[in-house]
């Protein structure tokens, strides 16, 4: 059985017209479809940011998924680092940081 300190999360950060175009309502249905665990947030400096823990392939998955985006978005990158980060249940919305 895994603990959340074994389960494999991504800390995505997104760049492009990201904010203000439904950016973070989609990727937060996206993640939940894709039963991952974590969080997205606006970043002051225009991009998103978000944590997802869960299987390998879920998460290779959001990560693809994020590259587009909802349709309004213009992605410009994605940068991700592999963190091993605690998560809680869910997915959630978190204030801009």
């Amino acid at each position: 059985m895994k603990t959340h300190s074994e389960t494999p999360a991504r800390l995505l950060r997104i760049r492009g017209l990201v904010q203000g175009v439904g950016y973070r309502n989609a990727l937060h249905r996206e993640a939940t479809r894709l039963g991952i665990k974590g969080w997205v947030r606006n970043r002051s400096d225009g991009s998103v940011e978000a944590l997802g823990a869960g299987a390998p392939p879920a998460l290779r998955g959001l990560i693809a998924w994020a590259r587009r985006g909802p349709p309004a978005a213009r992605v410009g990158e994605v940068s991700w680092e592999a963190t091993q980060a605690p998560v809680e249940a869910g997915f959630r919305r978190e204030e801009t940081l």
